[in-house]
């Protein structure tokens, strides 16, 4: 069963981007956000940690400030002078697929070449209509100052995936997309047909990331988005996790690890991120924090 392929499987919800009151941090060449607000945090990150993966360590800063602002440093055991040279572990032996990679501008990169520095190798899904601009880029070299290692090594990544995870299986897949030009050439682009071409390759995986997001109505407020802009927004941006996790399960090593990244609009206002998009962000954690207790009642 699933449950049993994926025992030990655990998860995480990244918080990306921050407010004043939080500090970005840098874990090799990923930046990992953190919630400060301790409580509604620890309880998320207590259900939901990478143990197996630790490279933080949560340092109080001095008496006069309030405990619940605190800093997520990056251990590493390099001289400070020293690049970061990724994350403290060993990942050497395991595999990663990152979804949502189309450029070396994204979080989903910088995640890859975090997990790349630690030996883990590379998988990544790429959006149907930016796979051909990505995958010419990174074969004439035009990435290669991104890929670039602490070690000074180049980041490689194994292999490229087409992937459009708004649509779980081939059935979904409306007839205007299917015959639209931006998806000619590509096929096995579904998220089911994507960890089916997975497993075929390369039998398992071990690290699972979800690093998409997508609301056509993003610039809109939330009072003038239509349902059509704000029920994309949460299947491109939410329940894409939910379906990436339900395909790739039967994947998982024992031990996995799944990530997911989110954003401070999802509990915060912040003007500008509308069309649905807080909504689709507090959807994630939420499934996020779902998905931990269901698998925990399964055993896995």
């Amino acid at each position: 069963m699933a449950a049993t392929a994926a025992s030990g499987l655990q998860m995480a919800t990244a918080r990306p981007c921050i407010s004043s009151s939080r500090r970005m941090v840098k874990a090799g060449a990923a930046i990992l956000g953190a919630n400060s607000k301790g409580a509604s945090w620890a309880k998320l990150a207590s259900g939901s940690h990478i143990s197996n993966i630790q490279p933080f360590k949560r340092t109080l800063m001095s008496s006069s400030v309030k405990l619940n602002k605190v800093v997520t440093k990056a251990m590493s055991e390099a001289n400070e002078s020293k690049p970061v040279s990724g994350l403290p572990i060993d990942l050497r032996g395991k595999r990663a697929f990152i979804a949502g990679v189309a450029d070396d501008n994204g979080y989903g990169w910088a995640i890859a070449k975090s997990l790349a520095a630690a030996g883990a190798e590379i998988l990544v899904g790429t959006w149907v209509p930016a796979l051909n601009i990505f995958e010419t880029s990174l074969r004439r070299g035009k990435f290669d100052e991104s890929r670039v290692l602490p070690d000074g090594s180049l980041m490689e990544i194994t292999k490229v995936y087409p992937l459009d995870a708004v649509f779980d299986n081939l059935e979904d897949v409306p007839e205007d997309v299917k015959a639209n030009k931006r998806y000619a050439g590509s096929s096995k682009w579904t998220v089911q047909e994507v960890a089916e071409s997975v497993k075929q390759d390369y039998g398992s995986i071990d690290i699972l990331v979800h690093s998409l997001a997508n609301g056509p109505e993003v610039t809109k407020p939330l009072l003038e988005t239509s349902r059509k802009g704000y029920l994309a927004a949460i299947s491109a941006s939410s329940y894409s996790y939910v379906s990436l996790l339900k395909h790739f399960l039967p994947l998982m090593n024992p031990g996995g690890s799944s990530i997911s990244l989110t954003y401070i609009a999802s509990e915060r206002i912040i003007p500008g991120y509308g069309g649905g998009m807080s909504s689709a962000k507090a959807a994630l954690e939420s499934d996020t924090r779902a998905s931990v207790h269901f698998l925990s009642y399964l055993g896995a």
